[in-house]
């Protein structure tokens, strides 16, 4: 486990990432962070699915979980490359936001990074993400929200 980081106060960082652009802007500033306080930084995807979609396509929500697992695991190479302590968290479920607030707990983390937005399309695309908003109003934890 990592001591605390004299500067920010920070032991435990969670970085939620979809894959997306503008999680892939939060992941790399939850790395610069991680490294500059020698902090855990800890790397998470939720592959959204419900039991309905997994039953009608399971070979879609497969192919969603491998991509998740292979983005993942780029990010903990990524980390490795700055020298940062690093593991990777996949689930499955309905609600991102619920599993990303239970690893915070769960972690005794001290700060969520973020992007603003996810993958998403039409009128959600303009607003800021609903687990972003989610995870800000919920969480035990500071909340750092990275722009696109």
């Amino acid at each position: 486990m990592a001591d605390t980081c004299p500067i920010t106060g920070l032991k435990n960082i969670i970085v939620a990432t979809d894959g997306s652009i503008y999680s892939e802007k939060a992941l790399h500033e939850a790395i610069n962070l991680a490294k500059s306080c020698g902090t855990m930084l800890y790397v998470m995807s939720v592959v959204e699915v419900n039991p309905e979609y997994e039953a009608l396509a399971p070979l879609v929500v497969e192919k969603a979980d491998e991509e998740a697992r292979m983005f993942l695991d780029a990010a903990g190479k990524c980390a490795e490359r700055e020298k940062v302590s690093c593991t990777t968290i996949v689930h499955r479920g309905e609600d991102p936001a619920h599993f990303i607030l239970e690893e915070a707990e769960r972690l005794k983390a001290d700060m969520i990074v973020m992007g603003k937005h996810g993958k998403k399309k039409g009128l959600k695309k303009l607003l800021m993400g609903s687990v972003t908003a989610k995870v800000i109003t919920h969480a035990h934890c500071k909340v750092l929200v990275v722009p696109s």
